[in-house]
């Protein structure tokens, strides 16, 4: 497996952006891809995806809106390269026949990740969970342990 890449879903930034049970973990993770020089990697879905649960939390006032404009500010730098390709969507396509989902959504980042035979991690317990195992690829943020400092 490629491990130069990494397929992160939007639920990953989130973490990294508002405050979530996650926050330490995916934190660290996202510390140590840096460190490490891993691309991450996404579908065109994961702008969309970010952005919107940003502007929703602003507009129910979950948080202020400075502080949505600075998480704004964030998400735009973050570093992801996108995949936008026919064989992404169609193996989004299969992906979810497969595990039997009624949408493509969250199988166009598992897609990206086979597609670049590379792990995807997600903060989505549900879908982790709906994949059944089935998905060896498939990292959840909640399982991570955070290397001790120091030690790689």
């Amino acid at each position: 497996m490629n491990s130069t890449n990494v397929c992160v879903d939007s639920s990953v930034a989130l973490a990294w952006l508002l405050i979530t049970q996650q926050n330490d973990k995916a934190d660290a993770l996202r510390k140590e891809w840096r460190e490490s020089g891993v691309q991450l990697l996404g579908p065109p879905l994961f702008r969309a995806e970010v952005e919107s649960v940003l502007r929703q939390n602003v507009f129910f006032k979950k948080i202020l809106p400075e502080d949505g404009e600075e998480a704004f500010s964030i998400f735009l730098a973050i570093p992801i390269k996108i995949i936008d390709t026919p064989a992404m969507y169609r193996k989004a396509w299969e992906l979810a026949k497969k595990f039997n989902l009624p949408v493509c959504y969250d199988t166009q980042y598992l897609a990206v990740a086979e597609l670049e035979d590379c792990e995807f991690w997600t903060a989505d317990r549900r879908f982790f969970n709906s994949l059944g195992g089935k998905g060896g690829r498939v990292k959840w943020v909640g399982e991570y342990t955070v290397k001790a400092k120091g030690k790689q």
